[in-house]
């Protein structure tokens, strides 16, 4: 799950960490009132939107006075910003961020995230802050530090060393920073965070190490024991088919391809999306109904990729374990006999109560392709759309 800036920023102030002052808001005469209050010589409006690059694409603004932020924030609220991470489709600006300017003498980054491939919390540290860090890492890796902590109650001042090195700071711009780190760390097992990334982390001219942006992200499946965090949940930055997704416990994830996929289990899941693309056309979602999914729930899966325009055809693929396939049959039926199927459907049955499942499908009268299995159902579906 995303958080906006201005709540990430708020989670790190609470573990100590140094931010600008700052207010969000919903309206242009809530952000105006608040703003008043801030004691600084310039104004920073942010737009708040979960993604990237939205000082290349007008979402940032530094202004001199409140007549100047009041006539941005006029232009900037409800505008769609098209960034390098939002795609063509772009995200509508629904709230606005206003902070203190800051006299910057230097930039770094800074991000904390979890290294699957080593078991280990990895931090990354840069001198070139406010960049890119996919572009530094690919032009001048030697710019890039990252260092793999074991999972410890706390940060080791080794370790804080190692991060810290590349920045090539003063003692007390050190100790600040070494403070951070150790802040950063804790924040980060506390709210079962996978990634906090801070870019640019400044040091200002009056010698303070200071979190200038942050972006956080966190671990879905352990929202349940982080109520604080779940309350920071934004609908409005999400897809609708996911949200409803999520209503029915599926995990689904919107895609740009052509084909919908209905899948039950993650790896099957992504090895029906691989040979998709190996016959040539894309898939429209990730969809995995899960082990045990009962029908009501495969007919809310099927109600939600055919609500996806861009679905030109679909692959159901199911392997029965814990999922029967008569279950999976009839939560299709049920689907179908609900909201009228107009795009091809191939599906491939295997495994428990197979017999079964195929026996209800070519009962129902629905025009279904029959698959033998997952190689002929990919060629089959991309056939059909054709």
């Amino acid at each position: 799950m995303n958080i906006h800036e201005h709540q990430a920023k708020e989670i790190l102030k609470k573990y100590g960490a140094v931010v600008p002052d700052g207010f969000f808001a919903l309206s242009v005469k809530e952000l105006i009132e608040k703003a008043k209050s801030l004691k600084t010589e310039k104004l920073v409006l942010k737009a708040q939107i979960h993604a990237g690059g939205r000082g290349k694409a007008g979402g940032v603004k530094i202004l001199n006075t409140i007549e100047e932020l009041s006539n941005a924030a006029k232009e900037l609220l409800g505008k769609k910003l098209v960034t390098h991470q939002t795609g063509p489709q772009g995200r509508v600006v629904k709230r606005l961020y206003v902070e203190s300017s800051s006299k910057i003498d230097k930039e770094f980054y800074l991000s904390c995230l979890v290294d699957r491939a080593s078991s280990k919390i990895a931090f990354i540290s840069s001198d070139q802050g406010g960049m890119d860090i996919e572009e530094v890492a690919k032009n001048n890796p030697a710019k890039i530090i990252t260092t793999k902590v074991n999972l410890e109650d706390q940060i080791s001042d080794k370790d804080c060393d190692k991060i810290v090195g590349i920045f090539n700071l003063g003692n007390s711009e050190k100790k600040q920073t070494v403070n951070l780190i150790k802040s950063i760390y804790k924040m980060f097992i506390d709210t079962d965070a996978n990634l906090v990334e801070i870019n640019p982390l400044i040091l200002t001219k009056d010698k303070k190490i200071m979190c200038l942006d942050a972006k956080m992200n966190f671990d879905d499946n352990a929202l349940f024991r982080n109520q604080e965090i779940l309350n920071l949940r934004d609908l409005n930055e999400e897809e609708e088919t996911e949200i409803e997704a999520s209503k029915h416990d599926l995990s689904y994830i919107k895609l740009d391809g052509s084909i919908g996929c209905m899948v039950n289990g993650a790896g099957l899941a992504m090895a029906t999306m691989d040979i998709i693309k190996l016959y040539g056309e894309e898939p429209a979602n990730f969809l995995d109904v899960g082990g045990g999914a009962s029908k009501e729930k495969v007919s809310a899966a099927l109600k939600i990729i055919l609500s996806d325009q861009n679905v030109k055809g679909i692959l159901i693929n199911i392997f029965g374990g814990i999922m029967r396939c008569d279950v999976l049959a009839q939560g299709v039926v049920d689907a179908a006999n609900e909201i009228k199927i107009e795009v091809p459907l191939v599906v491939r049955l295997a495994g428990t109560k197979f017999e079964e499942g195929k026996k209800i499908l070519d009962n129902s009268g629905l025009k279904l392709i029959s698959a033998s299995d997952l190689s002929d159902a990919a060629k089959k579906v991309v056939e059909a759309i054709k």
